[in-house]
């Protein structure tokens, strides 16, 4: 088992090297690819400023870090979210569920998608009579699907680690005119040391490869006619990040407690919009806090996307993200919402977002 945790680890570096490379030569790969696989789940982990890799231990897991699948106290757990962008005119929506193969090994599978549904295809409105007409308008949606195949085990070594992997395939259509399948993995470890609980996770190691394919019969006399170039068959490749996490509880009193959480997100394909940011490397930080009274019902604050803002006069300023959550546990079931963006200080809209979580323990 040793050699497989040296080979994950030189498998995570050349990954990170091999974006570094691209990056730095000026390949075409594309800087934000599959960006919807970070929007995130849960509105516990939305309210804590989008932390989650050190302290997640429930099926969400899957997502944030399948490593936290180890923890996972009922025998089995399911968990929904949805949640709705620029107005209701984007929908995301997760489901997900986890289950014990052993004392020592958990599964999850997660399925997100995030669509724009009911968008007017106007290529045929005007008929070949050159009248106008309503009839013929069609709807389509543009939609990215994907897939998780969730491990995780607990392993002996580090005086014993949690660790995890995601297979994921990735799914992507735009109505009938283009589609696109990917696959890619994430590896993930979890370490308490003393009061502290440490997560890492690498995302889309080696690269997530998206094989895209055009029906170019449907758009080619548009394209032509607009002066646009005809899309090609191509291979879209997400490159890899690291997420750095780190987070503690305190007990505050026989009833209360809180708990602090921070985590680094790190991309290696050039200079981003960051707080910290170079050539090599930018950081992303986030951090949250959530107060609790008897494990029963939750508060939750957090901060993430600070950004700097050009304005219109040349000057600019810095801009972030805050987040207020609440929760509420009521015997198996959890209840969690998040409200993103908070008096709408960042330049994107503010989000609702709820989520509920089951859990079902086998009768003894």
């Amino acid at each position: 088992m040793k050699y497989l945790i040296v080979g994950i680890l030189v498998f995570g570096v050349c990954g990170v090297l091999s974006a570094q490379d691209e990056s730095a030569s000026g390949d075409a790969t594309p800087k934000y690819s599959n960006e919807f696989m970070n929007i995130g789940v849960s509105a516990r982990s939305f309210g804590m400023g989008f932390t989650a890799v050190s302290f997640v231990d429930d099926v969400t897991a899957g997502y944030w870090n399948p490593a936290g699948l180890n923890k996972l106290a009922s025998d089995h757990q399911l968990s929904l979210m949805h949640s709705s962008y620029f107005g209701g005119l984007a929908n995301y929506d997760y489901a997900a569920f986890a289950t014990s193969v052993d004392d020592e090994s958990k599964i999850a599978i997660s399925l997100i998608r995030f669509a724009v549904d009911d968008i007017p295809d106007t290529r045929f409105l005007v008929d070949v009579n050159g009248s106008i007409n309503y009839d013929n308008i069609q709807f389509f949606s543009s939609a990215d699907y994907a897939f998780l195949i969730s491990y995780a085990r607990k392993l002996p070594f580090l005086g014993g680690i949690d660790a995890g992997g995601n297979l994921k395939v990735i799914h992507r259509t735009v109505g009938s005119f283009s589609k696109a399948w990917g696959f890619g993995f994430d590896l993930g470890a979890q370490k308490q040391i003393n009061q502290w609980k440490i997560g890492l996770v690498a995302r889309d190691m080696l690269g997530t490869f998206n094989a895209w394919s055009h029906n170019t019969d449907e758009v080619e006399e548009v394209y032509a006619l607009t002066g646009n170039d005809v899309p090609l068959n191509s291979v879209e490749v997400t490159l890899p990040r690291l997420i750095l996490g780190g987070s503690r509880a305190f007990t505050i009193t026989d009833k209360f407690g809180v708990m602090a959480s921070i985590d680094l997100d790190m991309t290696f394909d050039g200079e981003r919009n960051t707080l910290i940011k170079s050539s090599l490397i930018s950081i992303d930080p986030k951090a949250g806090v959530e107060f609790d009274y008897k494990k029963l019902a939750f508060l939750r604050l957090g901060a993430n996307q600070f950004q700097q803002i050009k304005d219109f006069d040349g000057t600019t300023s810095w801009t972030f993200q805050p987040n207020l959550g609440l929760g509420f546990k009521i015997n198996e079931l959890t209840i969690d919402y998040a409200l993103t963006d908070i008096g709408d200080l960042a330049p994107g809209l503010f989000s609702h977002v709820f989520s509920v979580k089951v859990d079902f323990n086998n009768e003894n």
